[in-house]
């Protein structure tokens, strides 16, 4: 399916769905005031501290801090993407998704997974019907896989000849074999199959659907991998090869091993190692991580020992470390030259693979190992050197205690002080995102800024933005995250009915979303008319600075006309007003 998902559209499925019925139909929900309270579905635990609620339409746990919308709860508890949960809501409440740019190409992705579906029964069956079925049968025995390995995986095979599947699935399933990749139009007319005498994987995604396959050839021909080029429904950026198979075979995952190619996945599994899973020859990317990260706390990435092995590892650490929270952890293997896990566990076996794993470096160890070596540590320039080649990466990481032992070791190896290494690193981002989009507390005991309280409370209770007045009149305010204020005010103006929910999603994958999502979870303890009452305070101290501001801006002209004057009277005695009030 084709193009983005309207806003407008998702904001109205939230304020359709109902996050407790969701949610309760998966985790079973006890009511308990005005939430309702389960056993996390998320984490072990023994008493109940995971909770929803209707109002906000928003679910927080307080003991791993999983949280987020009836979108977010299903693509962490069914590991589903972003537009899956989307359709999976849309299709609860009887509305079809709609796609900005898609026109009619909407209802084509029903038509492929059933034709890839229709392609993968049909690889199967060719092991058997066709005359070289039982040579490429013979070719996976010799490499040790197993049949009922290579049953649970759908491995099928793609006979020689040009268009064997298409005369198979018939001519009427020409259109949507060439969108699926399976067919190839020839630049004179007419088309042939992509895989032709190959071993066949099929990639399931996080349902179990087949989406796209891989294939190997039997000999030594190149090219030795084909894969299927990216369709309406397969993204290689997002999908990993195996990652359905391992989450049937092992009920509870604690980890997964991010390995390169297929058989290595399949050789994995034949000797006993279920939590594997490929890349699909690609790099290991940013989706790729988060999908990990939402399955499992601990994630081993296989790799070479050879210098393209750690040029590899070393993308993977990049694009791990916006997703190393608390309780997460990424480990490195580095395989012995000429090794790669199909070879290897066939000499070592289960348990003396596993034992590698258990000695893979962790990220930490990787990451200023790396770094390290392009420095002379023993200098004082070296040392300045390895703290400017960290500050970029270090910025990823989310705050938390991952990032603080993370700069603790740059401190030792730096050979300074955290406080000192931390101002170091703060110089020059001062403009940085983090503080430009929401203004955090500037230091112990401090007073939150005006525009994070008035944030935080409209994320709490979005009603209050009925009573703001017009949000325009803040905008000529010099303040860090007013843009976002503003937006906020005029959104729910025009859309009363919107909950905690809706905001969050309305702003996913927006920069300020994460940060929204952090003050939403955090403890509210202001009832409805102090939250107004405070909402009030805070909105007043906002337009008095206001005037303050224009105020100063008119006194240091040095010629004012009478308007000005005039202007410049009335803002004083508004001034004056506000002074008298209590605040």
């Amino acid at each position: 399916m084709s193009g983005r998902i309207p806003q407008q559209f998702i904001d109205d499925l939230i304020s359709r769905v109902d996050i407790v019925e969701v949610i309760d139909a998966r985790v079973p929900l006890r009511k308990a005031g005005r939430e309702y309270v389960a056993r996390c579905p998320f984490h072990e635990e023994k008493t109940p501290s995971f909770t929803v609620s209707p109002d906000k339409q928003f679910y927080h746990c307080f003991g791993c801090g999983a949280h987020g919308t009836a979108i977010g709860f299903l693509m962490e508890y069914e590991h589903l993407d972003f537009p899956e949960a989307v359709a999976e809501l849309a299709a609860r409440v009887g509305l079809e998704v709609p796609r900005e740019g898609g026109g009619g190409q909407q209802r084509q992705e029903p038509d492929l997974h059933a034709v890839l579906q229709e392609a993968a029964a049909w690889y199967r069956r060719q092991f058997r019907e066709h005359p070289k079925g039982a040579q490429a049968a013979a070719y996976l025995k010799r490499r040790g896989v197993s049949g009922a390995i290579a049953a649970e995986y759908g491995l099928g095979y793609a006979p020689p000849g040009w268009d064997h599947l298409l005369r198979a699935l018939g001519p009427e399933r020409r259109a949507a074999l060439l969108a699926a990749g399976l067919s190839i139009e020839k630049s004179g007319g007419g088309v042939y199959d992509r895989f032709r005498d190959r071993i066949v994987f099929p990639i399931r995604d996080a349902r179990g659907r087949v989406v796209a396959f891989g294939g190997r050839v039997l000999g030594d021909e190149t090219p030795k991998y084909l894969n299927s080029p990216e369709t309406a429904v397969f993204h290689k950026g997002r999908m990993l090869y195996g990652l359905y198979e391992a989450r049937q075979a092992v009920r509870k995952l604690e980890r997964l091993l991010v390995v390169e190619g297929y058989m290595d996945v399949i050789q994995l599994a034949c000797h006993g190692i279920r939590y594997a899973c490929a890349t699909l020859g690609t790099a290991t990317t940013t989706q790729h991580v988060q999908a990990l990260f939402r399955l499992v706390p601990e994630v081993v990435f296989c790799f070479d020992g050879d210098r393209a092995g750690r040029e590899a590892a070393w993308r993977a650490l990049e694009n791990a470390l916006p997703a190393m929270t608390a309780g997460r952890q990424a480990r490195f293997l580095f395989l012995p030259e000429g090794e790669d896990p199909d070879s290897l566990v066939r000499k070592e076996n289960q348990e003396g693979f596993e034992a590698r794993i258990e000695k893979a470096v962790t990220l930490s160890t990787f990451f200023y190992d790396q770094l390290s070596r392009q420095v002379d540590i023993g200098s004082i320039d070296g040392r300045a050197r390895l703290v400017e080649l960290a500050r970029p990466y270090l910025s990823k990481i989310p705050r938390g205690v991952f990032r603080v032992m993370m700069l603790e070791r740059l401190a030792e190896l730096a050979r300074l002080d955290r406080d000192t290494l931390e101002a170091v690193l703060a110089q020059g981002q001062a403009g940085g995102l983090r503080a430009a989009q929401i203004p955090a507390r500037r230091g112990k005991g401090r007073q939150l800024s005006l525009v994070r309280q008035a944030v935080t409370l409209l994320l709490h209770a979005p009603q209050l933005a009925a009573e703001a007045g017009d949000p325009q009149r803040f905008r000529a305010l010099a303040l860090p995250g007013i843009e976002l204020l503003i937006e906020m005010l005029e959104l729910l103006q025009e859309n009363p009915q919107f909950t905690t929910g809706n905001l969050l999603e309305h702003w996913r994958g927006h920069s300020h979303g994460a940060h929204l999502a952090r003050l939403a979870r955090e403890p509210q303890p202001l009832g409805p008319e102090d939250m107004a009452r405070e909402f009030a305070q805070v909105l007043a101290r906002l337009d008095r600075q206001r005037l303050v501001q224009e105020i100063e801006h008119l006194s240091r002209q040095p010629d004012l006309d009478e308007s000005g004057k005039a202007r410049l009277k009335a803002l004083l005695l508004e001034r004056r007003k506000f002074d008298d009030r209590p605040l």
